[in-house]
Order: structure tokens, then sequence, then C-alpha cells
């Protein structure tokens, strides 16, 4: 949940160059330069925006801007379809990120290599216009990390409805149809979808109301409209820490550095539910660490018994290093998102539910029950039960799933997968968040598949069920 993933600052003030005119025009799209620097990139990439109504059929909406990178292939290949990359979060971005992306060997392996790719930074964030960035916010996917910032961001939010922002039309839905739009004004028959993380709920919503002409999907840490992101949350990511901890308690190497780490991080854990703690003239409450045994299990489990066992002895230097950096997401976007999606379909009370007896899961349920705080406080318009249903679909689907993740964990995947028709499904042992960025095998897999979708994916490059956990200790 960072669903962050492959993770402009724009501020209140990025609607100035919306004006408020009228609008009632068809989509359309407007080459443009490159926001980002592509100079040392070997690959031709051409950028523009798609311009749309902020709110389709009203003749009154203003128009918004999304911001669209097209990387041409390496190799084309005759028969294949571009590929459409979703970005997760909510609220991160493709394109800030998508020189260094395209500078990496490892990426390199099946983006654009032989499909042309096309990134956009989803409507309310990234380098569209408008990013409804809340500056001087901090907010994770456990939620805002204290009431001030929970406060900021639905102040944020109510300036960008007083300017005109109709908050009811940044969500997935908006989204599938943006995709939808850029497929046609960029007169594409057919395309193919990447989706990372949150990313993969925008798939989810394409493919329940605006499928037309997707021919294979692909999804990488999925998260399903059915899951729940707060009520059960802090467990979720209480389990995936057990299980890197447990992993470490059978390599002898990290056994003997790290002895009784559940029981140590525990103590911690209770300790700083009795209070703020101060180390080194520096406070840190239990969101702070909360978030960022969160974050951390996401993408770093291989260090994560290391930097526990600091935090342990009392250096809490990862958790510094954490909230200097909580600043990477488009708080307005993230929070539309999952108040329209997520929020209303659980309940506040229920965030605490089963936390009882376990202090790392309590540590995350304050800064939870921020985010429905959050949307209790703004508007985003009437809420379909719609969007909290099991996808059906026989659009070709490779599930990606990674065994450690405490945002989308596998049996999430394994369960939604059964309204997919004819779908694969691929749990990759001792990966984490995100599992293309560490997998050779899997980016295999993806490449693979998207040549043809209709075949089963190469398994036997996969690590065995029971390969011993790899870890980091200096």
């Amino acid at each position: 949940m960072s669903r962050l993933s492959w993770i402009a600052a724009a501020g209140v003030l990025a609607l100035s160059s919306l004006g408020g005119v009228a609008h009632a025009a068809a989509p359309r799209f407007e080459k443009t330069t490159c926001g980002a620097d592509f100079k040392d990139v070997d690959l031709k990439v051409q950028c523009g925006k798609l311009i749309v109504d902020e709110t389709r059929g009203d003749p009154k909406s203003r128009r918004i801007k999304v911001a669209v990178a097209i990387v041409k292939a390496a190799q084309p290949k005759a028969g294949l379809p571009p590929v459409v990359y979703l970005h997760g979060g909510p609220g991160g971005s493709a394109l800030k990120g998508l020189p260094r992306m395209l500078k990496s060997k490892a990426s390199r392996e099946f983006v654009a290599a032989d499909q042309d790719w096309i990134f956009i930074d989803q409507r309310g964030g990234g380098l569209s216009d408008p990013n409804l960035d809340c500056p001087g916010t901090n907010l994770t996917d456990a939620g805002p990390p204290s009431d001030k910032d929970a406060q900021g961001i639905v102040d944020c939010l109510k300036a960008f409805q007083a300017k005109g922002v109709n908050l009811s039309r940044y969500n997935a839905v908006e989204v599938a149809k943006d995709v939808q739009d850029l497929r046609q004004v960029l007169k594409l028959p057919l395309i193919d979808l990447f989706g990372g993380s949150y990313g993969t709920r925008i798939e989810a919503a394409i493919q329940t109301h605006a499928p037309q002409g997707v021919r294979a999907v692909v999804q990488d840490s999925p998260w399903p409209p059915e899951a729940d992101w707060t009520v059960g949350g802090p467990a979720m990511v209480s389990n995936s820490i057990d299980i890197v901890m447990a992993k470490c308690a059978v390599v002898a190497e990290c056994a003997k550095r790290y002895p009784d780490l559940k029981a140590k991080l525990a103590t911690v854990a209770e300790r700083f539910l009795a209070g703020p703690q101060t180390v080194n003239g520096k406070t840190y409450t239990a969101d702070d660490l909360g978030g960022y045994l969160m974050d951390a299990s996401y993408f770093t489990a291989g260090v994560l018994p290391r930097d526990l066992w600091k935090i342990i002895q009392g250096d809490l230097s990862p958790v510094q290093e954490f909230v200097e950096s909580r600043d990477y997401y488009s708080e307005g976007q993230f929070m539309t998102h999952l108040c329209k999606e997520e929020i209303p379909f659980e309940n506040r009370a229920d965030v605490a539910k089963g936390t009882e007896n376990d202090p790392v899961a309590r540590l995350m349920v304050v800064s939870m029950q921020r985010i429905h705080d959050v949307c209790k406080a703004i508007d985003v318009g009437p809420i379909s039960p719609v969007e909290q249903q099991p996808v059906k679909t026989a659009i070709p689907t490779l599930f990606l799933a990674a065994e450690i993740d405490p945002g989308c964990p596998p049996e999430l995947t394994k369960a939604a997968s059964k309204g997919y028709q004819g779908s694969q499904v691929v749990i990759v042992t001792n990966a984490t968040h995100g599992v293309s960025r560490s997998s050779p095998c899997v980016r295999k897999m993806i490449r693979s598949f998207f040549q043809d979708p209709t075949k089963a994916v190469d398994r036997s490059c996969l690590p065995a069920a029971d390969t011993p956990m790899t870890f980091t200790y200096e």
C-alpha cells in the first residue's frame, strides 16, 4: 500500500493555467517538449498532453492536461501493440522517474524492448495539470503521520475545490476513461497494459469500465478493488515483518546476529505506543515507527533484520531517514482515489480490530484511521458499490505477486484472480513489492507474455519455495 511503487509538486496554484473557461470539446493530443531530461537515453521519446474535460459530459467543464511520454521500441516486433504503463500510489508519477527507468539495464529487459511503451501521469498528479499536491503535508500508505498533516490535507483539498476543481473526477474510473481517450486520439486499435501496485487498481477499472481494445494485461503486485486498505491493513504489515523475521531465524548468520527479533521488536513497539520517544534530541512517535515498518517491509526486506536490530539497540537512524522522505505522494490525488474507491466500504472503528495483542500492528492504527477522518471532511461525489466488486473479465491477465508485501499480499492476488478467466498467477519466493524490479525471471515472463498472452509463462527460473532469503548485514 508504498503502492507507490515506481515511484511536480505544482501546489495549489497549479490551476492558474486552466482558468475558468468553459469547454465542451473532444479529447485531443498535443505534442510538447519533454518535462524530464532524456538526453542520456538511447531510445526515442515523444512527449505530449492528453487534453480532456475534467468532468465528461458537462459543457461547462474545465479542460485538464494528462502528461504522456511515448517510448519507441528498441527493436519493434510487427503485430505487437503498445503497452500503457500505469503507475502506483495513488498519487505517484510515471514520468518524473522515467529517464532513470530507461537507463536501467533491468528495466530495459522488457520495457520498450519490442513494443512501444506509453507512460502517463494519471490526472491529478505528476507532470499533469492540475497536480493535486499539498505542499507542507506528509502522507504514507499508512496515512497522515499526524493530526496536523491530516488537517493540512483537508484544507488543501478544500482550497482546490474553491478554485473549481471537481474532486469527484480524480479516481480510477476517470483514469480508465482517460486511457481509452488516449487510445482513440492516438488511433491505436489495440493496447496492452502494465500496472504496478495501485496501477493494478487502475487496470481493474479499465477491465471493468473501459476494456475496449485491451489485448493483454500484466499486474505487478496487484491491489484488487475488493480489498480493504485500512481494515486489516495493520495486520498485513505485521504479518510481512513476521515473515522476514522467520526467514532470518532459519539463516544461521542472521539468527546469530539478531536473536529473538520478534519479542524485542514487540517491546520497542509497546514503548512507542506508550508515548513519543526522544533520542539524540529528536522525538519520534508511534506513527513514525509504524510508517517506517510499513515502508521498509515493502522494499528493503533484505536489510530489515539489520535495521530492526539498530532500532532495538536505540539507533533510530532508519526511522529518521524515513521521516525525512515522507513527501513522495501527490496527497490530494491519493485521497480523492481512496475516498471514492476504498474508504466508503470500510469502517473506521474496525481498523483496530485484531490488533489488541499485536503491538507492531497497533503502531499503524491511528494513522490509518486519519485516512477516514480526511475522507469524512471532503466531498468526492456519489459512491458506487461497483468499485468494491471483484473483476470479471476474459482479457488475458498475468498476475505477479511477491511473497513479502505489506500492502498487496499474495493472498489477495490468489482470491482476485478467480474472476479473471484463463489468468496466470505467479508468486515469487523471497520477493518484495514490485517483483519486476528485482527478478530477471519475472522480466522474461512479462516480455514473453506480451508476445503471446495465450501461452503459459515459463516458471522454471523462479526460486524454489524453500529457498533461503539473502540478508545484508553491513
